[in-house]
């Protein structure tokens, strides 16, 4: 969790939050790779791909 909220001061102090969307998709797209890698999901996901 320190690294979540040490990206969260970056953000705000420099004034970006114009990435915070960018860094959201960007987790969901990581969360769907681990999640369909492991399960019976996965040649769903890679199709997708």
């Amino acid at each position: 969790m320190e690294s979540f909220k040490e990206i969260w001061l970056f953000l705000k102090e420099r004034k970006k939050y114009w990435l915070i969307p960018m860094i959201i998709v960007l987790g969901l797209l990581s969360l769907l790779l681990i999640f369909g890698g492991s399960s019976a999901v996965a040649p769903f996901v890679y199709t997708m791909f």
